[in-house]
């Protein structure tokens, strides 16, 4: 697994967390998803390159 879908991973359980469990602010939570997926996009335009 490379650092992206670490990252992904890590920032999406805590985005699910966030909702759920803990309400945090609703701002925060937010931030972490957009997070998430920009390190998902990432990880395919890094994997792209590198395979070519």
């Amino acid at each position: 697994m490379s650092i992206f879908m670490i990252l992904f991973v890590i920032l999406l359980v805590a985005w699910i967390l966030g909702l759920g469990v803990f309400h945090v602010a609703g701002g925060f939570i937010h931030l972490l998803l957009i997070f998430a997926v920009i390190s998902l996009v990432v990880h395919f335009v890094a994997g792209r390159r590198s395979t070519v």
